[in-house]
C-alpha cells in the first residue's frame, strides 16, 4: 500500500538528508588532508626573534687555522680561515633552510636535503642553494672572538672584507 500525498509534503527526505550529512563529512575531511599534506610539503622557516645575543666563542689561539668549530647554542658555524680570519657561519642552508653539517674529510658544508655544497667561506660549490651561506657579525676583544648572533647578514657573494681579523 502507498501512502496517501497530503498537501504538506517533506522539502528533504531523510536520505537525502544522511546524503548530505556524509557528503559534507567527507568535504571537511579531504580538506582537512590537503591542508595537512600541503603544511608537511611546504618548507618551515624558522622565526629567529628568539636567538640573538652575543655569543663568547672563546680566546682566538682556541681555534687552528683551517678548521670549522660547531656552536649549536648559537646555531653558527665559526670557521676560522688558513689566513687567519674568522667567519661565523649559519647553520642553515639557504635553499630551504635545512641544517647543513659540516665535512672535515671533505672540507666542506653539504647539505643532507638537496646536495648543496659550500667552502668553508660559504660560498656556494653545488647548487641548488642559489647564495653563499649567511654570516653572523664577529669581533674580537683582547683576543676574546665574540659573535652576535641576533645580527644575519644575507649576501650574494663571498668577499674577503667579511672577514674579520685581530
Amino acid at each position: 500500500m502507498t501512502r496517501p500525498k497530503t498537501d504538506i509534503e517533506p522539502k528533504i527526505t531523510r536520505r537525502s538528508f544522511f546524503s548530505k550529512l556524509w557528503l559534507s563529512i567527507a568535504g571537511v575531511a579531504l580538506l582537512e588532508y590537503v591542508l595537512i599534506a600541503a603544511d608537511f610539503l611546504r618548507p618551515h622557516r624558522k622565526d629567529d626573534s628568539d636567538d640573538g645575543g652575543v655569543v663568547v666563542a672563546g680566546p682566538r689561539e682556541r681555534f687552528e687555522p683551517g678548521s670549522v668549530t660547531a656552536f649549536p647554542q648559537g646555531k653558527f658555524y665559526l670557521a676560522r680561515l688558513k689566513d687567519g680570519g674568522f667567519l661565523a657561519l649559519s647553520r642553515r642552508c639557504t635553499h630551504l633552510g635545512c641544517t647543513v653539517p659540516w665535512d672535515a674529510g671533505q672540507g666542506l658544508f653539504v647539505c643532507p636535503c638537496h646536495a648543496s655544497a659550500f667552502d668553508i667561506t660559504g660560498e656556494v660549490l653545488n647548487p641548488p642553494a642559489p647564495r653563499p651561506l649567511d654570516l653572523h657579525p664577529v669581533r674580537i676583544e683582547n683576543g676574546i672572538v665574540k659573535v652576535n648572533t641576533s645580527d644575519r647578514i644575507k649576501r650574494t657573494i663571498y668577499d674577503s672584507k667579511q672577514v674579520t681579523r685581530a
